[in-house]
């Protein structure tokens, strides 16, 4: 089968800017690649599984750069899978049979919202306070964490952003670690189990996927040594940019 050239160098720069925006701010990188990848003709759900796929290169990009901080402390990393994981495998298994058109617009408000949040809370996520480490605070922040797997596996754009918003309000961490943990197991890990699942009950566009890879893993790269450069208060812009944008786009 011949190779659509253009259609591959379209999808390299799609994933390429939508992935360095959202390893800088925390997520958000369905913003922009699924809506094209439906908007180039393929249907909702083999969308959703080939954007799955790419989004882990996302992880494994920023995964090399954060690596060389040493920007995540390892028992929480696992108290963050172990958590968030399981959700992830439910909100995948029965998203392709539930129609979505109000989870969307109630997602794309309450995104909204935690961008407004953030905006008017000055000092959240400007400084690295550790908080509700007892063992009430693990549960119940576990149970957040279920949550926000429950739509990173269900639902497509901004999910990511949930658990860089709640590492930092219940946890107290700075935007710089919290979008680290985010993009290393979220991107990696949970996207990982979502594309898993949404693979094996669902299909996948094999032949975009080479593009949507390379721009993932690259876009990955750039956007976390962004963040690591910038430091806290740009990222706490451009994730409170990107809320906006994300859930007006859930809603229209």
């Amino acid at each position: 089968m011949s190779v659509n050239w253009i259609e591959q160098l379209l999808l390299l720069l799609i994933s390429l800017a939508a992935n360095v925006f959202s390893a800088f701010a925390g997520g958000g990188a369905g913003l922009l690649q699924f809506p094209a990848l439906i908007f180039l003709g393929l249907p909702f759900g083999i969308a959703l599984a080939t954007h799955k796929v790419a989004s882990v290169a996302l992880g494994v990009g920023a995964t090399l750069r954060h690596m060389r901080e040493k920007s995540l402390e390892w028992k929480f990393s696992i108290f963050i899978l172990a958590a968030g994981l399981p959700g992830v495998v439910v909100g995948a298994a029965f998203i392709l049979d539930v129609p979505d058109a109000i989870a969307r617009i109630s997602l794309g408000i309450l995104t909204i919202g935690i961008g407004i949040y953030s905006f008017f809370n000055k000092k959240l996520g400007l400084e690295y306070l550790p908080i509700h480490r007892n063992r009430r605070g693990m549960l119940l922040g576990g149970l957040g964490l279920f949550l926000v797997g429950v739509l990173n596996g269900s639902l497509t754009s901004g999910t990511g952003l949930f658990c860089t918003i709640w590492l930092a309000r219940w946890f107290g961490l700075d935007y710089r670690r919290a979008v680290a943990y985010t993009l290393v197991l979220v991107g990696l890990f949970w996207n990982g189990a979502g594309a898993i699942t949404l693979g094996v009950l669902g299909s996948i566009k094999w032949s975009w996927l080479p593009a949507l890879l390379a721009g993932s893993l690259l876009g990955g790269y750039v956007g976390a040594h962004w963040s690591i450069v910038k430091g806290n208060l740009w990222i706490k812009r451009a994730f409170e940019t990107v809320t906006v944008l994300v859930g007006l786009k859930l809603i229209f």
